[in-house]
């Protein structure tokens, strides 16, 4: 199933296409979903994908898709730009661990994607 994540501002920001792997538009794999987490392909654990919300390991809102349920005030504003091709996805190192405790906070958190990825 193809699912686009959008930010707050309603923007087409990332997508999957697997339920697992999350590409830019540009095709870049930047991250990947395995149970209710969400790595980076470097093992590193970023936050938490659950309800159709890709939230940050605190809780907090990131990115959501169509199918999100509740959450902060958000909008779509159309279906995204032209995917280009998929770059190769790279391959996955151990995951480290996850938060004992996954948190629901129905705010927007501070971190923008780009940030999310790269913390």
């Amino acid at each position: 199933m193809s699912r686009t994540f959008f930010n707050k501002r309603g923007t087409p920001i990332a997508y999957t296409e697997d339920n697992c792997n999350i590409f830019l538009f540009s095709g870049e794999p930047v991250a990947y979903i395995y149970g209710n987490s969400v790595y980076h392909y470097n093992g590193k654990h970023l936050g938490f994908f659950k309800d159709g919300w890709i939230r940050d390991d605190r809780g907090f809102c990131v990115l959501f898709s169509r199918d999100a349920k509740e959450g902060p005030k958000h909008y779509m504003k159309d279906i995204g730009p032209v995917k280009s091709k998929k770059q190769e996805i790279p391959g996955m190192a151990p995951r480290s661990s996850e938060r004992n405790k996954f948190l629901i906070i129905q705010e927007w958190s501070k971190l923008s994607f780009k940030d999310f990825i790269n913390q």
